[in-house]
């Protein structure tokens, strides 16, 4: 008979805080399941895990295809642990139209920091959410924490209108830009420059170096203009140049935020966020299930496309029954 959820969490919490990184996978997988069972577990295990969450720096990192964001990390997440840190990383990746796991392709661009000991490489389905995130990429960096991984970094899959969710998740917020890739403000959204904490040029190095300085030059008069306060740097994944650099400005953005009290008011406002959205799924879920008879939408439909009702009163009539 297999053990209740409440036991099974308590086992999955106790080699958690032991550092146990095969426990912390497995609790990444409960909570990214859709199942009633994993569910219950998952989140008993996240109720007893909080007290030990809040203490990490949570940092997105989001930018074009092909920009190396992956590359940018392996080198990043090097550096911070020369600093005497602990990294983990969320990489979001496309998912699978056959099995809906994650394709993988983050992880295999990130091998020098996947053999360090103080690191925890974790690619996650995207399971077609939009914002660049997965359905549970804000529970996977709570666990990242409790497990005791002070830097938490998460990948996005891109960048655009619909890629920025990740933003409202996390402490700082970081783009990579491509230069020499044509009209460099037209190859990003401007909500995304006034969300940015740190814009980074990439691939800063050989003949693209002259262009990524140019293209640097364009986003910072963008940034005036806007008038916000994002940093700008040039920096190169392959010479490591600049990545000592990228690491200072975070760093030196995440303690003006918490002297401020940004940091605070930033996550008060995921917290709300994170509730609404666990309640709409859940009500979602539940009028899925009551709705029984599925007879009705087809009606619906129907009369909806015959023009006796339109979209609206067909929803209200579906939403009545």
């Amino acid at each position: 008979m297999p053990p209740s959820p409440a036991a099974a969490a308590a086992t999955l919490v106790a080699q958690i805080l032991a550092g146990d990184r095969a426990a912390l996978a497995r609790a990444i997988t409960l909570v990214e399941s859709r199942r009633p069972d994993d569910q219950e577990t998952a989140y008993e295990a996240l109720r007893r895990l909080m007290p030990e969450v809040g203490r990490g720096r949570r940092i997105g990192v989001s930018g074009p295809p092909g920009v190396g964001k992956s590359t940018l990390i392996d080198a990043w997440g090097l550096e911070l642990i020369r600093r005497g840190r602990r990294v983990a990383v969320l990489a979001v990746d496309p998912s699978s139209s056959l099995s809906g796991g994650s394709i993988l392709g983050d992880k295999s661009r990130m091998s020098r920091l996947a053999r360090e000991e103080s690191a925890f490489i974790r690619p996650s389905p995207s399971d077609l959410e939009l914002g660049g995130v997965a359905r549970r990429t804000r529970e996977a960096m709570f666990l990242c924490e409790a497990a005791g991984f002070d830097h938490v970094l998460v990948e996005t899959m891109g960048v655009g209108q619909s890629e920025i969710r990740v933003a409202g998740m996390v402490d700082a917020f970081v783009v990579l830009i491509q230069p020499g890739a044509g009209d460099e403000l037209q190859g990003i959204k401007k909500g995304i420059l006034e969300l940015a904490d740190v814009l980074a040029v990439a691939k800063a190095d050989g003949p693209y170096e002259a262009p990524a300085r140019e293209a640097a030059a364009e986003y910072s008069a963008a940034l005036r203009y806007l008038g916000t306060e994002a940093e700008i740097l040039t920096l190169s994944a392959m010479t490591g140049d600049g990545i000592g650099r990228l690491a200072d400005l975070v760093d030196a953005r995440l303690a003006a935020a918490a002297n401020a009290g940004t940091l605070e008011a930033r996550r008060a406002t995921d917290g709300r966020r994170w509730i609404t959205e666990l309640a709409e799924e859940i009500l979602l879920r539940e009028w899925r299930a009551q709705a029984g008879d599925r007879g009705q939408l087809g009606a619906l439909v129907s009369a909806t496309l015959s023009g006796e009702l339109d979209a609206g009163q067909a929803a209200r009539r579906l939403l009545g029954r």
